[in-house]
């Protein structure tokens, strides 16, 4: 704030202020002094600034008479600025001498493209500044804007340079998550660094997965993590809606499978557009052939029955038509309710095929598996076969379809389809197989090693809480399964990772204990995603610390 002591000169001709010097005469000595007076807005005394002896305030003569030197034009020199301190850290920033920005007030946002409204208005609103649309820049404003070229969409430049702020990138989310660094630079007060930060994720998948058909969550708690997720530049939100606990969305092709306590489709709707107003985008998963323990529970016909006539939980039996009829209508159905580009097919822990002979325990399946496939297949290659029939549905919507690395099989008459996503959870299910095989059968792969990124709830078997300091100094996206990472030479397949909350001991935790548990996890993780180098410019004590800060 201006004391007094600093005064703008006006503007002249489309010209910058001056500074001005008022000199102030000290009649009992022999040498006046002069205090320069500055312009407002900059905080604190110039480094360099001097007090020049021997003019009086009109520029005499001293009192002696000899004509007085001439007096230097007073200049501020800065120190060079440092990188911002941000979660996710920048990438790259170029530092400069300059007093850097905050918001003003009279400070505006305005864009060069009408595409960058939604970044613009939103930005306006948490920095409280005025949104001014599609006009030029001035002192003080922050301007977003898009330029061409064949760059990371993600990707973006973020400079502070004359009192105002640039961002620009090649793509509408690599300019929203300049906005996220700007906003975390303000932060609290704080000051947006001269200079020019330039970046980019090294993943392009950051995801968060929430179960919410053991667990109902409310539409504003997933909603508020929304918001979370986007301040922290994560773009996927998956949401795992169907289980034997629960069937958690409104239904209109199959209401009877719906769980009294679930979100509306309006409700579903709203989420969405919120995710997409943070470029987020909501990965929905039907799991199937197993864990569909809610839609039996409507259509008891469809439970598999082994020939000792007992019922694995969940477990359809998919020798029947019937099966993949309810769970085809439903992938159609929901198709147009989540518009994004993916789409989380399940396929793991399939219950017949964890038993010593599946072939004997289950001849139905075996019998359906020779007539579809020929005399040599197997209930795999039946269950493989599933699989690829679901990723045919959805890929009809134009979505790219994922599994559970549990769903896919050595060996058999059926392959699962190549354009398939691995979601690589575990390497504890029967027959594991390790991720580089398959990494080195060329398959893109995203990271939910259930290690370090599966926080379950109530801690069930050997499962304990993830914690963000693990994350941060031990895990990156080339630690699949384990502690061990795969070949380097393989971190282009790795599309990024995701970390997941389970509910399989629903009432383990309320709603708030999840969000103060998975906090620093989510900060840990995206850091990681974003840049999958180990740290070395904060400790875990300061990064928790910077997280504390910025809320």
């Amino acid at each position: 704030m201006s004391t007094g002591r600093r005064r703008r000169a006006p503007v002249q001709d489309g010209k910058r202020p001056v500074l001005i010097a008022v000199g102030v005469a000290v009649v009992t000595g022999a040498v006046a002094a002069t205090v320069t007076l500055w312009p407002s807005g900059d905080a604190g005394a110039p480094t360099g600034a001097s007090v020049t002896p021997g003019r009086t305030a009109a520029g005499s003569a001293n009192r002696t008479g000899a004509a007085p030197p001439p007096s230097p034009t007073p200049t501020r020199t800065y120190p060079l600025s440092r990188a911002p301190l941000t979660i996710p850290a920048v990438r790259e920033h170029t530092p400069a001498r300059g007093p850097g920005w905050r918001p003003a007030s009279g400070a505006r946002v305005v864009v060069d493209d009408a595409a960058l409204a939604d970044e613009g208005k939103l930005l306006a609103d948490e920095l409280k500044l005025s949104y001014a649309g599609q006009t030029g820049a001035k002192d003080g404003d922050v301007e977003l804007g898009l330029n061409t070229g064949g760059a990371d969409p993600e990707s973006y430049t973020l400079t502070v340079k004359n009192r105002r702020v640039t961002i620009s990138a090649p793509g509408e989310a690599g300019v929203f998550y300049g906005t996220r660094t700007l906003k975390q630079e303000v932060h609290g007060g704080g000051t947006a660094p001269e200079g020019v930060v330039r970046d980019q994720p090294a993943k392009p998948r950051r995801g968060f997965m929430l179960d919410i058909a053991r667990k109902p969550y409310s539409a504003a708690w997933i909603e508020d993590r929304i918001r979370e997720l986007g301040d922290l530049k994560y773009n996927e939100l998956g949401l795992h809606f169907s289980d034997d606990q629960g069937f958690r969305i409104q239904s209109d092709t199959h209401p009877e499978i719906v769980s009294k306590d679930h979100l509306s489709k309006t409700d579903v709707r709203d989420i969405v557009a919120l995710a997409e107003s943070r470029h987020i985008h909501v990965v929905p998963e039907i799991d199937s052939p197993g864990h569909l323990g809610a839609v039996i529970a409507a259509h008891p016909d469809l439970q598999l029955r082994s020939v000792a006539g007992t019922a694995p939980r969940g477990t359809v039996d998919i020798s029947k038509p019937a099966a993949a009829s309810i769970v085809d209508d439903l992938l159609n159905e929901y198709a147009g309710l989540f518009p994004g580009p993916y789409w989380h097919l399940g396929g793991d822990e399939y219950q017949a095929l964890t038993v010593a002979s599946p072939s004997t325990s289950y001849p139905q399946l075996a019998a359906a598996a020779k007539q579809a496939y020929g005399p040599g297949a197997t209930v795999a290659d039946l269950a493989t076969g599933w699989l690829n029939a679901r990723a045919q549905v959805v890929r009809g919507h134009d979505r790219t379809a994922r599994a559970w690395n549990d769903g896919f099989f050595r060996g058999g008459t059926v392959q699962a389809d190549k354009d398939l996503e691995v979601a690589y959870w575990t390497g504890k299910e029967l027959g594991a197989r390790p991720p580089v095989e398959y990494l080195s059968a060329g398959r893109k792969l995203i990271n939910y090693n259930d290690e370090y990124l599966y926080y379950v709830l109530g801690e069930p078997q050997t499962f304990v809480y993830p914690t963000g300091q693990r994350i941060y100094e031990q895990w990156t996206p080339l630690v699949v399964r384990g502690t061990t990472p795969v070949p380097a030479k393989y971190d282009g397949q790795i599309l990024g990772g995701s970390f997941a909350v389970w509910s399989d001991r629903a009432n383990s935790q309320t709603q708030d204990q999840v969000a103060a548990g998975i906090r620093m996890p989510l900060r840990a993780t995206i850091q990681k995603l974003w840049d999958p180098g180990r740290p070395t410019t904060l400790s875990w004590t300061d990064f928790k610390n910077l997280a504390n800060r910025l809320g």
